[in-house]
């Protein structure tokens, strides 16, 4: 059980207000930690294909966190990065991973390429909560914001679902040959 008192900078949430912009105060942390996250995965992987998929949505990413910060001055407050425990704990896994794989550039490029992905459903998860929320509160202009980050994680991670099934036939093929080569 996590106390409020370890949690510097938050406070007790008493309304829909508060509540909405707590979340989007930890999907602002969550993006930042993503985005640092998406250049570790950008250097360690080898796959031009994962590569290529990843650098433009650095890019994204920032501007992500930017329509966060724009939403919170439409809210008007400023950004605070509250901990987002889903997000740190998934780069953690991902992190160890990589770890782990890194004598097998194959095995390593699907597991970031998998990591990436359940890191897209979080976010995606995120945005449609947060989306429902802002469209009950009125907050037509928070919504297209929020929208706009929706619709380009629902695009990352449709391409990294079908980059990931050419990533596993290429690891099932490195296998084979090692397999065969310890005959």
């Amino acid at each position: 059980m996590v106390l409020v008192s370890e949690r510097p900078g938050t406070k007790k949430i008493t309304s829909l207000q508060q509540k909405f912009i707590y979340e989007i105060n930890t999907m602002y942390d969550a993006e930042n930690r993503f985005l640092e996250a998406q250049q570790m995965m950008w250097q360690c992987c080898q796959n031009s294909k994962l590569k290529a998929l990843i650098e433009p949505h650095l890019q994204e990413t920032e501007q992500h966190i930017e329509n966060l910060t724009q939403v919170l001055s439409t809210l008007g407050e400023k950004p605070q990065r509250i901990t987002c425990d889903l997000a740190a704990g998934l780069i953690s896994e991902c992190q160890k991973f990589a770890l782990l794989s890194a004598d097998n550039p194959k095995i390593l490029d699907l597991g970031l390429a998998e990591w990436h992905c359940k890191i897209e459903q979080l976010e995606i998860a995120c945005y449609r909560s947060l989306i429902k929320v802002a469209e009950q509160m009125g907050q037509n202009q928070v919504v297209q914001m929020l929208e706009q980050n929706l619709h380009q994680e629902e695009q990352v991670a449709q391409k990294l679902e079908q980059l990931m099934m050419q990533l596993v036939q290429e690891a099932k093929q490195t296998e084979g040959k090692t397999t065969a080569k310890a005959r």
